[in-house]
């Protein structure tokens, strides 16, 4: 018989689990011993109550006064025993127990987050955060009753049953085996009921993952949804959410209500056929009544520990049903992986070739990219221009590897930059990108990300060069001042002055500027183009920019359309070519040109 319906889990979850386990199973052994212990204790009391009824009570050669002081003796035994013993083994068992689950939880988080800083941002594009968090927090928690019930209390509770048997059998053969008949009636319900509860176990933890994924979302969207008045229509569209996992929730607790049902009928009937079997056996006088009351108190020390892994099947399900989606998401393939043999990138001169390089998001994708090349010398400041989709972002988001090309070669210094460890390489690149994320830390803690080791001279120095040093120190608490969940309390401009910083801290060779000084004021453009200048000098340079007056002074500037490169020249070189370059170049000209009149007339 199956007490825990083995056959519906997982076994390679298990096995995987079971990696994470190892290194705490001295700590686990030394647990159910203990655990041993802690319930073995009890089994005395239906011994200790036949010794009284049957030995001292219903003695018929013992004095009253030999009766009362043979009483004492067997009472003071006890209460030392349950007063002194049992009180420190249940404090170390229930200790222990949760120790090395939150240890084994820990271990499995941590590498979990290892996991997800390399994942590759087409995951992210396609996955939404909440359900990230989910897996990590909710689903590896569900895991943690595996450890204490799957591999702690279903054997103490089978070995408590083996024990409480053992004494029944000693006591009356006939009476255990009349205990035990409706055995093979648990053996079917588990089989029966568990393996559904498994599969709706998963697809309640999938449905609550959707709506965490969907609050999260919205949560950050709130300015969005408040500006546009969405509120109404919000509130409709997470109730669908919310209702889908409220259907799953109950779908699950129906099948699982049911279940219980069905296995506490069962261990109800069981101790009445044994009473009244029992109760013939005394009236005939087959048994002491010492012994009935015995034998009725271990049908409870029996199927209470039988109740238990009953319910612990249901607990075991929903916590595999969880470490299959934990495994799931571990299993999720990194894009960018480094080769056996990479090495180290140690000293960088600055030269990049990109060499017939294509590229697309996705297989069944167009190419963003066609096998586009292009020679940029150490110190060289490359704008690249361009309608927006042209491939200008793609192109730099090759460079860090946060993609690679699908065919053709991006090579650093003459080595292909795959050869490199990527971790290396991209230690090597300064960003500042259009949208530039700041953690919800102070102003020091964010630009310390671009050198965690940097003493406090060295950030102020980094924000002096970024023009942000003045505006931190108006903030309320200057460099220790929050910034809000991804910078909410700081400006546009002051946000990319941050980023700036950082980078200045970090002081790499290779710069990448995505759209850094879009959709900004002209104060703060000015000041964000002058640290710009500062940070490109004597680094090898790519600008991605919308506004061509803002690249103007670029060693070269590359026009990217459709993928392809179609001209590349000096400001100058291009202007006089009126080609395509000339046409943006006049465009915004005249745009700024309308935009500055039209301002004008307003004042």
């Amino acid at each position: 018989m199956r007490f825990q319906g083995l056959e519906v889990f997982h076994l390679d979850s298990i096995k995987r689990y079971m990696k994470f386990v190892y290194p705490y199973k001295s700590k686990i052994v030394i647990t159910i011993i203990i655990g041993l212990l802690k319930f073995g204790i009890p089994l005395l009391m239906p011994l200790i109550l036949k010794y009284v009824l049957d030995d001292i009570i219903g003695s018929e050669t013992m004095a009253t006064d030999d009766k009362i002081h043979e009483l004492f003796i067997m009472m003071g035994i006890a209460f030392l025993i349950f007063l002194v013993l049992r009180p420190p083994i249940e404090y170390f068992r229930q200790y222990y127990a949760q120790w090395v689950s939150s240890k084994i939880l820990y271990d499995i988080r941590d590498q979990l987050f290892s996991h997800i800083q390399k994942l590759s941002l087409r995951y992210y594009s396609n996955t939404k955060a909440g359900e990230v968090i989910s897996r990590v927090i909710n689903d590896v928690e569900q895991t943690k009753s595996f450890v204490i019930t799957g591999l702690m209390n279903v054997w103490i509770d089978m070995m408590t049953i083996f024990i409480a048997l053992g004494i029944m059998f000693w006591m009356d053969v006939k009476l255990t085996i009349i205990a035990i008949i409706l055995f093979p009636f648990y053996g079917f319900s588990v089989k029966y009921f568990y393996g559904r509860l498994r599969h709706l176990t998963r697809v309640r933890s999938q449905a609550l993952a959707e709506v965490q994924g969907h609050l999260h979302e919205r949560v950050q969207g709130v300015p969005v949804i408040r500006s546009f008045a969405l509120e109404d229509y919000e509130q409709k569209e997470f109730d669908k959410k919310n209702q889908k996992f409220l259907d799953k929730a109950l779908e699950h607790t129906s099948w699982n209500a049911k279940t219980f049902a069905v296995v506490n009928t069962i261990t109800d009937i069981a101790p009445l056929i044994v009473i009244a079997f029992a109760g013939y056996a005394v009236i005939t006088k087959d048994i002491s009544v010492g012994t009935m009351v015995a034998f009725v108190n271990y049908m409870d020390k029996l199927y209470n520990p039988l109740r238990r892994l009953i319910n612990s099947s249901t607990t075991l399900t929903q916590s595999i049903a969880s470490m299959d989606r934990v495994f799931e998401f571990i299993d999720e393939e990194y894009d960018i992986i480094d080769k056996p043999d990479a090495v180290e990138l140690k000293k960088v001169e600055g030269k990049i070739t990109f060499d017939k390089v294509s590229f697309k998001y996705n297989d069944n994708d167009a190419l963003v990219l066609k096998e586009l090349s292009l020679d940029v010398k150490p110190g060289e400041t490359i704008a690249l221009v361009g309608m927006s989709g042209g491939g200008k972002s793609s192109l730099v988001s090759l460079i860090p590897r946060f993609y690679d090309a699908t065919s053709g070669s991006i090579l650093l210094d003459g080595t292909d930059i795959r050869d490199f460890k990527a971790r290396t390489l991209r230690d090597k690149i300064g960003m500042v990108l259009q949208d530039n994320i700041l953690f919800s830390e102070s102003v020091k803690m964010n630009i310390l990300m671009g050198n965690p080791h940097a003493t406090d001279e060295e950030v102020i120095q980094a924000a002096k060069a970024a023009n942000a040093h003045d505006f931190i120190m108006e903030l309320p608490d200057g460099y220790d001042t929050k910034v809000g969940e991804r910078g909410v309390k700081l400006s546009g401009g002051q946000k990319q002055r941050v980023a700036i910083a950082r980078v200045f801290l970090k002081n790499p060779p290779l710069l990448i500027l995505d759209e850094a000084t879009s959709a900004l004021d002209l104060e703060s453009e000015h000041l964000i183009q002058e640290a710009l200048d500062k940070l490109a000098k004597d680094r090898t340079t790519f600008i991605v920019a919308h506004r061509l007056a803002t690249i103007t002074h670029a060693d070269r500037i590359v026009l990217i359309e459709y993928g392809e490169i179609t001209e590349v020249g000096t400001h100058e070189e291009l202007m006089e070519k009126q080609g395509g370059y000339y046409n943006l170049f006049k465009v915004q000209q005249l745009d700024d040109g309308k935009t500055e009149t039209e301002s004008m007339v307003q004042k």
